[in-house]
């Protein structure tokens, strides 16, 4: 979307009459260019990704998911996941839907870490931001995580370790509606208005630090703190992730302001990782549900793949870069 940069240089230049070379201006520049190709992105890719959707109401998604055990379930479960463009805290009922009818914890540990990790959305924003290369790599490691999360918390058989109130939900099998191709393009504009609405302030908030660190920050300082030939940088990229709240949309503008500023591909990923997965709020909702062995457990598994895929990034990013 070179012409749209273009655009917002000639904007900045012509109707805020501030310099697109300086500070102010290149802030400016980075932050409408950053704003408008996000949004316009995501209001497209939602549209097409609830449309499919609409194809796998929770009913029939049950239904699929029953049909299979063990790590294949964990792989379909986790495929799903990437079509359900969720964070974690909406993940959560969904999980809660899921263990309630009698999927296997690993299965749905798998969608749970999946659906706010990886989605069809983040392939294209990643490689409109970064590259195609990226783009793949991130979702093939996303998945892993959440294929091999779910297998190991299967194997550590801790079904009691779930809150009873949620074996007692009650499993309504809802006839499923078959809807007309007009009712599927209104749920894709509802998807539209409803996740926008719950993302839009963070993708402001993204882009406004992305232009921050893009244009303020002095590289010598970032690459201090973060650069690729720190040891902690992916340990404290993640530990900085984690008590935040956003998704992968709001954190993509972050993220290419570090790489620009010479931050390593891991360190970046991991960063990314962490606030989708292991934000705060929804840790605070998932012990609601979850005892504290499988909670440990859950964490211990996605910090350890988190830190194996920021190093691995980190030592072969000449492959994607």
């Amino acid at each position: 979307m070179t012409w749209l940069n273009e655009s917002m240089a000639w904007l900045v230049d012509n109707v805020f009459q501030l310099d697109p070379t300086s500070r102010i201006g290149a802030s400016l520049q980075f932050f409408l260019y950053d704003t408008i190709k996000i949004f316009f992105l995501l209001s497209v890719l939602i549209f097409g990704i609830s449309y499919i959707q609409s194809f796998f109401p929770p009913e029939r998604t049950k239904r699929i998911l029953s049909r299979y055990n063990g790590i294949t379930a964990s792989i379909f479960s986790a495929l799903l996941g990437t079509v359900t463009p969720f964070c974690s805290c909406s993940s959560i009922p969904i999980f809660i839907g899921f263990t309630g009818a009698g999927l296997p914890l690993g299965t749905t540990f798998s969608f749970l870490i999946s659906s706010p990790l990886v989605d069809l959305a983040s392939v294209i924003l990643l490689a409109s931001i970064f590259n195609w290369q990226i783009a793949i790599a991130y979702v093939v490691v996303g998945l892993v995580l959440a294929v091999l999360g779910g297998g190991i918390i299967d194997k550590a058989n801790m079904t009691g370790e779930v809150e009873s109130f949620v074996y007692g939900v009650p499993n309504v099998e809802a006839e499923e509606i078959k809807l007309t191709q007009k009712e599927r393009v209104d749920f894709g504009v509802a998807q539209v208005k409803e996740i926008i609405h719950k993302v839009w302030l963070y993708i402001l908030i993204g882009v406004g630090i992305g232009a921050l660190i893009h244009n303020w920050i002095p590289q010598e300082v970032i690459t201090m703190l973060l650069g690729q030939d720190k040891w902690y940088s992916v340990p404290l990229a993640t530990l900085v992730g984690a008590p935040m709240y956003a998704d992968i949309f709001g954190t993509l503008p972050i993220a290419e302001a570090l790489l620009a500023k010479g931050v390593g591909l891991g360190t970046v990923l991991a960063f990314m990782m962490s606030v989708t997965v292991l934000s705060l709020p929804s840790l605070v909702m998932l012990k609601k549900v979850i005892k504290p062995k499988l909670m440990t457990l859950f964490v211990s598994i996605v910090i350890i793949g988190i830190f194996i895929i920021g190093f691995g990034f980190n030592e072969f990013s000449y492959l994607f870069i």
